[in-house]
């Protein structure tokens, strides 16, 4: 009987084994010291290393080539490496939303390029976004230094906070998120570290957090190799494919070259928008069920009008828009290509001299070579460093 008992208990320790500790005389819960992982000297986050070519701007080029003037981090928050450390607990730390399933890495998934494979994100409660989760990837990089698809926050300092509030996303007040961050045993070091005390206010949760976002800079892809190597963008370059040098003279070269005119509005080494504020890419013919950036503005010229993100990485990020309506590059190829459509307020850029939309009547295999170009672009660290994975893991 003793024998049985023992092979019983022995089972018991196999089943449970992952969750609590195997001990006749005491069960223990795993901590949450035990399930935090940190380094102990923070990850270098403050050093941006970016190659010359981010920095110094081509002669003679129609549109600039370097990111100077771009970068909206303010003056007051600067980042530092434990401040962006204490940023990336916060970022993937899901007991701060209603019922401890979201944080803001569930819709900003760093294989994903930090945006969603999912068309819209599920929230807290099994709800959907109204909009398809945007990439975070080089979000520095904008000028204009406001966020979301209609760039309704006016800095990241406030975008990062909205989330939290959402009754969709994560379905809490700011004050319940500050006193969830206060009851936890490893925020006050954090947060000690990152600011010189261990006061915790929504403040410094969102000075913390846009650090982290901030920290997500792309520079190291197959077309970074090829552009340090070259004397401008659009010189053909050394280590790639003549297809993919087809494809970026596409996406360099002016519609009357035979181009697409792509950097127009993904400009700077970064490719990001240079444009000022939102712009409407001939999604529609007509806003119907989504204003954009009109119903921020109460404006009818911002009316179906949408922020440009970064095409860096653009290979991991699908589906792509505002609301994921494509599901590949060569779909989003083929809209510019062929289906832009005549909105009232339809970006100039993609109207030819009659005021109709753009044409490019690409053949297929330049279609295929604008795609290959596309995924040159792609920056393998970035899905892979830790600095910017999950620390509870």
């Amino acid at each position: 009987m003793n024998s049985y008992k023992s092979i019983l208990f022995a089972i018991s320790c196999v089943l449970i084994s992952s969750l609590v500790s195997c001990n006749k005389d005491e069960i223990v819960e795993p901590t949450e010291e035990n399930v935090l992982n940190l380094p102990n000297t923070p990850f270098d986050y403050s050093s941006l290393n970016l190659p010359d070519h981010f920095t110094i701007n081509v002669q003679g080029q129609p549109l600039p080539t370097s990111i100077n003037g771009t970068d909206n981090t303010p003056s007051d928050n600067l980042i530092t490496d434990a401040g962006a450390a204490l940023g990336r607990v916060l970022f993937y730390d899901k007991k701060l939303s209603a019922n401890g399933t979201i944080a803001c890495a569930s819709c900003h998934k760093q294989d994903k390029g930090f945006s969603d494979d999912a068309v819209l994100s599920i929230g807290f409660d099994g709800g959907t976004t109204g909009r398809h989760s945007m990439t975070l990837i080089n979000a520095r990089f904008y000028q204009r230094g406001r966020f979301f698809w209609d760039e309704r926050a006016s800095t990241l300092e406030e975008q990062v906070l909205m989330p939290f509030q959402d009754s969709i996303e994560m379905g809490m007040t700011l004050e319940q998120i500050v006193s969830i961050v206060e009851a936890q045993s490893y925020y006050p070091e954090l947060f000690e570290k990152a600011f010189g005390s261990q006061d915790i206010n929504s403040d410094r949760i969102a000075k913390a957090l846009a650090q982290f976002v901030r920290s997500i800079v792309s520079y190291s892809s197959k077309y970074d190799e090829g552009r340090s190597l070259s004397p401008s963008p659009g010189a053909n370059f050394p280590n790639f494919t003549a297809e993919e040098n087809l494809g970026k003279n596409i996406f360099f070269q002016t519609i009357p070259n035979g181009g697409g005119a792509c950097f127009g509005c993904h400009t700077t080494e970064a490719f990001i928008s240079a444009n000022p504020g939102p712009q409407n890419n001939g999604l529609d013919a007509n806003s119907t069920t989504d204003l954009g950036a009109g119903e921020v503005f109460a404006n009818p010229i911002f009316t179906g009008r949408f922020k440009t993100t970064s095409l860096r990485n653009i290979e991991l990020t699908a589906p792509y828009m505002h609301d994921g309506r494509f599901g590949t590059l060569e779909e989003v190829v083929e809209h510019y290509n062929s289906g832009i459509q005549n909105h009232p307020t339809l970006s100039p850029a993609l109207t030819d001299n009659e005021g109709n939309p753009v044409r490019l009547n690409l053949s297929d295999f330049e279609k295929a070579a604008l795609v290959a170009f596309l995924k040159t672009l792609t920056d393998n660290s970035l899905e892979s460093e830790e600095k910017w994975s999950d620390p509870f893991e």
